[in-house]
Formats: structure tokens, sequence, C-alpha cells
């Protein structure tokens, strides 16, 4: 079974933490990786970096410019990774844009993922249905679960077809807008919340964007089986560097 289905197995709520390749410095991902895992992390989200992020915020953005110019491609990210299992177990997924997939083969993507043990990929700008009709069997053939984004704008019989075809979790996006840190959600957001809990999906969804501490991770977690830290982490290892991981986990997870 696809790790990211034990993982959504378990009982309790799940955090998934996203940073971007090659930030702050080219040669800190493993290492951020390993952290993330022993400070207790459940899942970890590895943004391929691209020139044109349309769902990225300030942050994220700065920090794919910056991996850029470091020098993080798909293949210095797939040779970074290559003994990535000997270390690690929990869930790894690649959150990346379509063209830089595009770019390197899409069924070539997929099979080097499954060689270094990617579990997933969250492709922001693949439409849902192209997804469907052109390249779910390529997918499926290397196990890799896609995951698809819903927002407060995607309408009933849309969030239908996509738990219909999703074998993973949903990402619920938790605004409209870009990523970004907030201290804490409003009642359209929680509004929201309620509205997709009362669907019944088959899929369990996590909640992202806007998810900065643990009172929004409390928050969110209410409704979902999980929530997803991009932005406030890339935050702090922008004036931290690759340190003080566990310290920034331990917030979030205090009870």
């Amino acid at each position: 079974m696809n790790r990211i289905n034990l993982k959504l197995q378990e009982s309790k709520k799940l955090l998934s933490i996203y940073f971007t390749a090659g930030f702050p410095t080219l040669t800190d991902t493993v290492s951020i990786i390993e952290q993330l895992e022993k400070s207790g992390v459940d899942m970890i989200e590895i943004g391929l970096p691209f020139s044109d992020p349309l769902a990225d915020g300030p942050t994220i953005q700065a920090s794919s410019t910056s991996a850029l110019n470091n020098g993080m491609t798909t293949s210095v990210l797939f040779d970074q990774l290559k003994d990535i299992r000997k270390t690690v177990s929990i869930p790894l997924i690649i959150m990346g844009y379509f063209n830089p997939m595009m770019q390197y083969g899409i069924e070539n993507f997929c099979k080097k993922c499954a060689e270094i043990g990617i579990d997933g990929l969250i492709i922001p700008d693949l439409p849902v249905k192209e997804y469907n009709d052109n390249y779910k069997a390529i997918f499926e053939k290397y196990g890799l679960i896609n995951v698809f984004l819903i927002t407060p704008q995607t309408s009933d019989e849309r969030i239908k077809f996509i738990d219909e075809i999703s074998n993973g979790f949903i990402y619920m996006v938790s605004s409209a807008s870009v990523t970004g840190s907030k201290n804490s959600f409003g009642n359209v957001q929680n509004e929201y919340f309620k509205r997709i809990a009362a669907m019944n999906l088959k899929a369990p969804q996590i909640i992202g964007f806007g998810i900065s501490n643990s009172e929004t991770f409390q928050q969110a977690t209410k409704f979902a089986k999980g929530a997803i830290i991009g932005s406030a982490f890339v935050n702090h290892l922008s004036k931290n560097g690759a340190a003080k991981i566990d310290n920034f986990v331990s917030a979030i997870l205090k009870d």
C-alpha cells in the first residue's frame, strides 16, 4: 500500500510540512527532510521550484527564485533524493508545476519518482479532467497518488468528481488567494470547512494555505484529517537556515 494511504489510516491528526527544494542552500534538501521526520512531522511536501508559480504567495515565490538561483533543477532534486529511503520512511510528495514535469517527460518523471520512493504529486496547474483523460494511467502504473486541490469556489459537482477519482487525500485550500501565513481563520473559512465536512467525501481532506501556528493547526484539523504548513516554515528556514527545525515543529504540535 502507498505510504500516503497507510498514513491516512492512522487515528491521529496529520501535520504535513512544505519546503522548497534547494532553499535556503542547494544542499539542504536531505537534511531538512530527515530533521522534519525526526521532529514528528507526518508527511512532507517537497516543492520543485518554478519561475512562474501561480498559487504561491511572496514567501514561497522568493524561496523558489532563490532555489533556482542556487542551481536547483528536476535532475538535481532527483539526484539528491536517490538514497532518501535509506533514512526516511514517512510519505514524501513532490509539489510542482506541470511545465518542468513535461520538460522532463511525464512518464520519465513518474518512473523516477517511483524509483526513489516518492509517494505522490501535487500539480496545481494540471486540470483534473486532463489528468483523468491523459495521465491517470501513467501515475497508477508507477504507484503515484495525484493530490487534487479544491478551494471555497470549487463547485459541489466538481468536488464530487475529484473525490471519485482521488486515491489519496484532497488538498483543501483554505482560501481562493495565494499561499501565506495567517494567525487565525475567520467565519468564512470555518463555514467552508464545515460545508466540505458535511459532504462526507470518501477521500480525507488536508487543509493548506494560511496555517502557521498551533492555533490555526488546531482550527483546521477540527474539520479535516490534517493540515499543511508552508510559508511559515519557509520563513523559519530563511531566518534560521536548516537549523532549529525541531523547535518549529514542536511549537505547532504542542497540545
